[in-house]
């Protein structure tokens, strides 16, 4: 945690307008002029406040984690980085000679004692220059990344926070935890039974008609089995042992590590370190909530009820709240193939493949519309072409919400993203964002022009195969992930380099639609996503950015599937 601060703040040196600063927005009073002696004993008055509440906080959170779980946290924390070190041992620089560690050392100490000039963390210049001629710059992200996943699910769920959060994180790091994995060896079953008995109060085979004892998938909070419920075929999402003492032993820690972060090094405060660790914490409790998810499954199943036409050519998995408790959910099992996943006879061209993907595209964009959510991590492994010819959603582990004080403008970047109009996208974007100086706007278009130019250079992978009778061939198209990611990045950089901090809420509604383009050119490259009636909701949500009357208005339904 302290490598991934400590380039954060390096990364904050460099472009002190690549992370939100508190109160950036708001109009400040002069404060009165103080006698010296009276601001030193209100800044130590200050400070001793900090230290009095940093106190509290610590003791609180090691009453609520227990010293047990604290020790044998920090006994794993030891382990992890020590075989981390072993494994990078040949990339790694070798350590300072003790004279120079030293001079570090004092110089860190100094450096946070020094009155804060507002010019952001202050790295010393002994460290700087050691860091930049010892090692390279992606090195701390890919050591953070491999500690990380030896620490377990907390951590790799912070991983797949930062790879989902590149409005928050330095480049390095979103596009390093890109590749964080989250599989890990399976619990036993009987490990397995007992939780899900405890959770529904009667034995197993009471509730299902069957239980698969190896399971389909296994990552590092749940583990996923197959099942028959009632006689219907689903699959029981299970909560590992253990998981919830980890996470709040995990979770206390990182409280108070960014809270010690900023006692010591008051200017991290002004890049919302808490705000971040903040947003973490509720992200990934919301990840970890089945109860949640399964409201969710119960939302996005009502919406699609109450949207006529949309039951018809779209579904999720239904689930059972009566098999379902705080460590297992119960849902239907969807069956299908990844959306960009073609089979045909005789020619590598789906005609059914772009029906498909307008009615996902419908479906999607009407939940940002009129859902309470939109789902958040549409890859292609989460968007299914399914055997009923519906499009079938999965995992809602990770919503988004666009916030009320910045629809208006979300609505006009997709209009003028759509249509590709640079100029209107840079002045949505300003209104958008928190902008802490006068954007150039034409400087600013110029850049998007640039984002956009590296969009249309992802080239995507086909894969075609001819089945043993040459009478038919199956192409399987791929997108690279880290090209999505790339692109993305490029947005955040460009509102970054001129002022702009764009919110990660719209982070999240721009990687999404990132996925949807790729597949559209890949499954329909002629495809006028601005002009194709079939795609109604996409047309009304640009109705919306263009204030007409239709804003107000619904879809009464889909073009027939």
């Amino acid at each position: 945690l302290v490598v991934m601060v400590t380039a954060t703040a390096r990364a904050f040196v460099r472009s002190p307008t690549a992370f939100p600063r508190r109160g950036a927005l708001s109009v400040r009073r002069a404060a009165p002029v103080q006698a010296p002696s009276t601001r030193r004993s209100s800044s130590q008055a200050a400070q001793l406040r900090k230290v009095r509440e940093f106190a509290e906080d610590a003791l609180r959170v090691a009453r609520e984690t227990g010293p047990r779980a604290a020790a044998y946290r920090t006994f794993e924390a030891q382990r992890a980085i020590l075989a981390t070190v072993v494994e990078m041992a040949d990339e790694l620089p070798r350590p300072p000679p003790p004279s120079l560690a030293f001079q570090m050392a004092t110089e860190f100490v100094d450096a946070a004692r020094a009155p804060s000039t507002g010019g952001g963390p202050r790295i010393p210049p002994v460290v700087s220059e050691w860091l930049a001629a010892n090692a390279r710059p992606e090195l701390a992200a890919r050591f953070v990344r491999k500690l990380f996943e030896r620490l377990g699910a907390t951590y790799v769920k912070i991983g797949q926070f930062i790879a989902s959060s590149p409005t928050l994180f330095p480049p390095a790091y979103v596009k390093e935890f890109e590749s964080c994995l989250d599989a890990t060896p399976p619990v036993g079953f009987e490990a397995i039974r007992s939780i899900v008995e405890a959770d529904l109060g009667r034995p197993l085979l009471e509730v299902f008609d069957s239980f698969e004892q190896t399971p389909l998938a296994s990552a590092s909070v749940a583990q996923v089995h197959a099942a028959v419920y009632r006689g219907r075929d689903v699959v029981v999402k299970v909560r590992k042992p253990g998981v919830d003492e980890l996470l709040r032993a995990d979770l206390g820690f990182i409280e108070v590590a960014g809270k010690a972060l900023e006692l010591i090094a008051p200017d991290l405060s002004r890049i919302s370190l808490a705000d971040v660790l903040a947003d973490l914490r509720a992200t990934m409790l919301d990840e970890l909530d089945f109860a949640k998810e399964l409201r969710n499954l119960e939302t996005f199943g009502a919406w699609l009820d109450g949207s006529p036409g949309l039951r018809d050519v779209a579904t999720g998995p239904e689930p059972f709240a009566d098999a379902s408790g705080p460590r297992t959910l119960t849902m239907t099992r969807l069956r299908g193939v990844p959306l960009t996943e073609l089979t045909t006879t005789g020619t590598t061209t789906n005609p059914g493949a772009e029906r498909t993907l307008v009615n996902a595209l419908n479906v999607w964009t009407a939940s940002v519309l009129t859902c309470d959510f939109f789902h958040a991590d549409v890859h292609a492994g989460n968007v299914l072409a399914l055997d009923d010819g519906r499009v079938g959603f999965v995992d809602f582990g990770i919503v988004g919400r666009v916030p009320a004080e910045i629809w208006d403008a979300v609505a006009r970047a997709a209009a003028a993203a759509a249509d590709r109009d640079v100029d209107a996208l840079a002045r949505a974007l300003r209104d958008m964002g928190a902008a802490d100086k006068e954007v150039d706007l034409v400087r600013f278009a110029a850049d998007l022009d640039g984002v956009f130019r590296a969009l249309d250079a992802i080239e995507p992978t086909v894969t075609v195969a001819e089945s043993p009778s040459a009478a038919s061939l199956s192409a399987a198209v791929t997108l690279d992930d880290q090209q999505v990611t790339d692109v993305l990045i490029n947005l955040v950089t460009a509102a970054d380099q001129n002022g702009v901090k764009l919110p990660r809420e719209f982070g999240l509604l721009v990687k999404q639609a990132l996925y949807f383009d790729r597949f559209v050119k890949l499954l329909a490259p002629d495809m006028d996503v601005l002009n194709d009636d079939r795609l109604e909701y996409l047309k009304d949500a640009t109705d919306r950015a263009g204030g007409d009357d239709s804003a107000a208005r619904r879809p009464s339904s889909l073009p027939p599937p």
